[in-house]
């Protein structure tokens, strides 16, 4: 698939389609929100040089033959022309542009992305603008042509800097790869995110303590740290490694926990920690329960109008994806939101948050009653799992601890 004409019959059709589309969602509903929510966009790449072994995301090993970039971005404009009814006239907030390696984009393609972006949707002037990167993939030319054409926002997958547990999770580059990256990162982004992982296979305390030390001692901005976890369907499922014990592993958390807060971090979300205030917006407003367009192969979105909240999944293979995309639509599944899932959905993300919110913004957000959660918030509360202040959904530091055990009690609420 090296290019494709686009017949112009067939992209007025899906236009309409989705206009079409819009149109229905603005019929009289179960929900009345008072106001729209901020809105995100999603891009995704679905590309990797090489898929890892412990991954689940939506990711694809490269062709042998190389990326179809230029289809792919006349795809991804598509898509977003034919998304357009569905958010006429909403300021987009930030944007994300995620893989896979978006890194694997040439610089002239990713410069002709964001053009792509700014031509079809109102960008607000200072929106955050993240892109992911693979140190693998680390060029210093291209870091400083992604800056210059608007990416504001960097977050680098170093995950370790140990060699052999980088080799242990199928990654690419070493420790010495990422150092260089970051070096290069920091001389062109004022803010820059890392992602570490730990309770890796054979690490110690001591290991992970080496990985904090050199990820701090870059001064990045961010940090987002994560445990390992062994997803289905992935090849760690199908070879489970050794992995540290529960000891270890909380004491891992209290070594993160302490070396954050001397470094002078918040660990404001679950996995993220911010120095200076700079908290990742993009994902602020997914847990604050805002809007967010997806688009590119096994994006999700989430759309809400006057009366209903909307999700949708494009199709997953980028392949199937280069197909559909051009014969109309991409969208593989598309839902409204029920009356009784808002509650957990609102919830399972707001939760995440160490400070949570404002109990206003529930209703605000999902156009139901704070009262459609009484039974839950009443438990939780009663169990010291919520802080009893009635204007706040956040919670103690018991309830903190066992965040899933909280989260669950809202979903049959």
């Amino acid at each position: 698939m090296a290019g494709r004409v686009i017949p112009i019959q067939r992209a007025e059709d899906a236009l309409r389609r989705n206009a079409a589309v819009a149109d229905r969602h603005l019929r009289p509903g179960a929900i009345r929100l008072p106001a729209l929510p901020p809105l995100s966009l999603y891009v995704h790449f679905p590309w990797c040089v090489r898929k890892c072994p412990y991954c689940d995301f939506n990711s694809h090993e490269a062709p042998a033959g190389g990326l179809p970039e230029d289809l792919y971005l006349q795809a991804l404009r598509r898509d977003l022309e034919t998304s357009l009814p569905l958010v006429w006239g909403r300021r987009v907030e930030s944007v994300f542009i995620g893989g896979g390696t978006p890194s694997l984009l040439s610089a002239a393609g990713l410069d002709r992305l964001l053009s792509d972006l700014r031509a079809l949707l109102p960008l607000a002037a200072d929106a955050e603008i993240t892109m992911e990167a693979n140190p693998g993939t680390f060029e210093a030319e291209k870091f400083r042509a992604f800056r210059a054409s608007g990416v504001n926002r960097l977050s680098i997958g170093v995950q370790s800097f140990a060699d052999a547990q980088l080799q242990a999770l199928g990654r690419i580059h070493t420790g010495s790869d990422a150092m260089r990256a970051i070096e290069a990162a920091a001389r062109e982004f004022d803010n820059f995110n890392l992602d570490l992982m730990y309770a890796l296979p054979q690490q110690s305390v001591a290991d992970l303590e080496a990985d904090l030390t050199r990820a701090l001692g870059f001064a990045p901005t961010h940090l987002s740290i994560y445990q390992l976890a062994i997803e289905a369907n992935t090849v760690f499922a199908k070879y489970p490694p050794a992995l540290p014990d529960e000891d270890t592993v909380d004491a891992m958390l209290d070594l993160i926990e302490a070396r954050t807060v001397a470094a002078g971090f918040d660990r404001y979300e679950v996995s993220a920690y911010a120095r200076g205030g700079a908290r990742s917006r993009h994902n602020l407003n997914y847990w604050t329960f805002g809007d967010y367009l997806g688009i590119g192969p096994g994006a999700h979105g989430k759309i809400s109008f006057a009366e209903r909240i909307v999700r949708q999944a494009r199709v997953r293979g980028p392949d199937s994806y280069l197909r559909e995309v051009f014969d109309g639509s991409a969208v593989a599944e598309e839902r409204e939101v029920g009356v009784d899932e808002l509650g957990f959905e609102f919830m399972l993300n707001a939760l995440r948050l160490r400070a949570g919110v404002p109990a206003a913004l529930f209703e605000e957000r999902t156009g139901c009653a704070l009262a459609t959660i009484a039974a839950p918030l009443e438990q939780a509360r009663a169990r010291g799992l919520l802080e009893p202040e009635p204007t706040e959904l956040r919670t103690t530091a018991l309830g903190w601890r066992f965040l899933n055990e909280v989260q669950a009690m809202f979903l049959a609420a």
